[in-house]
């Protein structure tokens, strides 16, 4: 690949930061509150903007509702492109409601489904109106104990719940089915695995796809071999970018693990088509929210620039060979490459900064936020 291919395709790479990823978060134990952090989806919207202007590579956010609720949509949309944005995908909430205790969509009782499948029939009214092709689902469901339910029949409420779902969304908005092994359930997750959720999308439509989250797997489980498959069946929707070192610990993206992140673009690569959607879904803890931003899209641009760099037809020759370790050595030296300057290059041709961490923390953009933003307000999530 020349070296004006690569720098075209990484100046096309578009990543969507999550909206709930600028404002208060924590963990089980408590929230922790950070100084400016944004009071409503307006301010989140400005901090989103000012990620893009750093980095040229994050020109949409993605939306959570009830989270990003407000009483003028038209207004939110009006104010998204006028930051420079545009609506990524538009997130229900199916876990906060006591309703949703014992599941939302897998529910015993029908007028609690009927409850969730009325909210994200909602959520894809609102996507619709702010102008979104995606609706993007995760649900918390599923059982503590052995015969707390039936597992045969949370499928069935599952499966006729989306079903109504995908059947009441606009022909041209794709659903993205999230998966996890565990976690709040930890006997049985109703969706636990990529098999599981690919299933369900099959039985659906061609609309319906999976959605890929990096701390979703148990240990040592291949994501990037989950990546292929789906990508081959052209069934990979999209991903929720982070990083873990035990279970879903929402670090930075590439920070525990670069190699895979890198893995998974060299998969993602393969195929030659349009990457899928590509969303960061972090809660940043301890770190600064902005910075913790910055450095997760420039992690992403980073791998994906090295990804770029890979011989295929090398590793054609060297795989069809049978030669183990010179495929294998063929990826190093993609991945071993100091992509930075190339990086720097490309966010300068767009108008984005060469060092974003740098400009971001000269600019005095979080001095002025803080100041600004001063008052009390509540977590948006915890």
């Amino acid at each position: 690949m020349s070296a004006e291919t690569i720098e075209s395709r990484l100046a096309k790479l578009e990543i969507e930061t999550p909206s709930w990823g600028y404002g208060d978060s924590g963990t089980r134990f408590a929230t922790f509150p950070q100084p400016g952090r944004p009071r409503d989806v307006f301010e989140r919207i400005a901090d989103a903007a000012e990620v893009q202007r750093l980095t040229g590579t994050a020109p949409a956010v993605a939306l959570h509702f009830p989270w990003d609720a407000v009483d003028d949509l038209t207004g939110l949309r009006a104010a998204i492109d006028a930051a420079g944005l545009r609506v990524g995908a538009v997130n229900p909430n199916l876990f906060q409601d006591p309703d949703y205790r014992l599941g939302s969509i897998t529910h015993p009782d029908k007028e609690v489904r009927r409850k969730a499948l009325s909210h994200m029939v909602q959520c894809s009214e609102i996507a619709r109106e702010l102008g979104s092709a995606a609706l993007s689902l995760w649900f918390a469901d599923g059982t503590n104990y052995a015969g707390q339910d039936d597992l045969r029949e949370r499928r069935e409420r599952l499966e006729q719940t989306l079903t109504e779902l995908y059947e009441a969304m606009p022909a041209d908005q794709e659903l993205l089915l999230e998966y996890k092994f565990f976690e709040p359930a930890f006997y049985a997750t109703d969706l636990a695995d990529w098999g599981s959720a690919v299933l369900v999308c099959l039985k659906l439509g061609e609309r319906a796809k999976v959605l890929v989250d990096l701390g979703h797997h148990a240990h040592g489980v291949n994501v990037e071999q989950i990546v292929g498959l789906l990508d081959r069946e052209r069934r990979l929707g999209g991903f929720h970018f982070n990083n873990r070192k035990y279970a879903d610990d929402d670090l930075i993206v590439g920070s525990v693990n670069p190699l895979e992140l890198f893995l998974i673009f060299v998969e993602l690569g393969a195929a030659e088509r349009p990457l899928p959607r590509l969303t960061i879904d972090q809660a940043h803890n301890v770190e600064p929210k902005l910075e913790a931003m910055v450095r997760s899209v420039l992690n992403l641009q980073e791998c994906y620039a090295k990804s770029l760099l890979v011989d295929r037809a090398a590793l054609r020759t060297a795989q069809r060979a049978g030669d183990v370790l010179r495929g294998h050595e063929i990826l190093l030296d993609a991945f071993n490459t100091d992509v930075r300057p190339l990086c720097a290059k490309v966010r300068a041709q767009l108008g984005a900064a060469e060092d974003p961490l740098a400009q971001l923390r000269s600019s005095g953009y979080v001095e002025r936020q803080t100041r600004e933003r001063a008052s009390e307000h509540h977590a948006v999530k915890g």
